[in-house]
């Protein structure tokens, strides 16, 4: 009976196993760029930048159709170029960055909509939206894995870099650190598992398999190796069991996902042993007077 419910839907089908790659794999690279976005308080930086590569993906819809590189390319170009803009203008006028990126995603969300509904349908419009994670093809399982391959890579060599700005940037400059470098890598690392996320999850969803699991496993630990091991773990779990509830309820995949990883996050916020409602407001007890 178990078997028949969450192995058999795997092995039968290979759009099942497609989809579950595309999940594991970005599992594997988005649940440690999600733990520093969390202890860096960029959560919603990432909403912004997942929003802002659609305007890069539609240009390169418009020009070579339901490309695959194309629309990749396109969506890195335009959200290094928002992310760049809006440091910018955060250094040169009285915004803050969050601010200036703000502007700059609700002008690329609504510009990439515009440019997809003057060339496609509003099929093509929901797919880039929203994803199609059961008809992930060969050639996003290679974007994904190559992208998943660099942010590994990429990640390992500005880990303690990383860990330094987010607890204490003032030594890093003491110390000569190149954290300007680093935060370059990091957010070319955001920017490049957007867009591969893009592939399977749609513009709007990419960034749920990154945050979710990351503040999940904020709610249960505050050693950071062990934050990203979690929420690496979480991340996968999330995918198996959206992908199983999809195929037997009949739902669309790339949401089950995300709401499988909203309920662990919820999960989280009630009962993690790092802050959780239930250790917050239930007194123990023997504290008890």
């Amino acid at each position: 009976m178990l078997y028949d419910a969450l192995i058999q839907p795997f092995i039968e089908f290979g759009f099942m196993r497609r989809a579950l790659v595309a999940c594991l794999a970005l599992s594997i690279s988005a649940g440690p760029i999600g733990v520093f976005l969390v202890l860096r308080r960029m959560s919603l930086m990432g909403d912004a930048m997942s929003h802002a590569i659609l305007p890069g993906a539609a240009i390169g819809f418009l020009v070579f159709g339901l490309s695959i590189w194309a629309m990749s390319l396109g969506g890195l170009v335009v959200a290094l170029v928002v992310a760049l803009a809006a440091g910018a203008m955060s250094r040169v006028t009285p915004l803050k960055e969050d601010a200036a990126l703000a502007g700059f995603f609700l002008i690329s969300l609504a510009l990439g909509v515009l440019i997809v509904s003057m060339k496609g349908s509003s099929v093509d419009l929901l797919h880039i939206l929203f994803g199609t994670l059961l008809a992930v093809s060969n050639g996003a399982l290679l974007l994904i894995a190559v992208a998943s391959s660099l942010t590994v890579i990429a990640l390992a060599l500005v880990y303690r870099t990383l860990i330094l700005e987010c607890f204490d940037p003032g030594f890093l400059r003491a110390v000569g650190g190149r954290g300007g470098l680093a935060h370059a890598t990091f957010l070319a690392m955001v920017v490049l598992n957007m867009v591969a996320a893009m592939q399977a999850l749609g513009t709007l969803m990419a960034i749920g398999l990154m945050m979710l699991p990351a503040t999940s496993a904020r709610m249960w630990t505050i050693s950071i190796g062990r934050m990203i091991g979690l929420a690496v773990l979480l991340a996968m779990l999330s995918s198996v069991a959206g992908l199983i509830i999809s195929y037997h309820a009949n739902l669309p995949s790339g949401p089950a996902v995300i709401l499988a990883a909203g309920f662990v996050y919820l999960l989280s916020l009630a009962i993690g042993s790092n802050g959780g409602l239930l250790r917050r407001y239930i007194r123990r007890p023997h504290l008890e007077h």
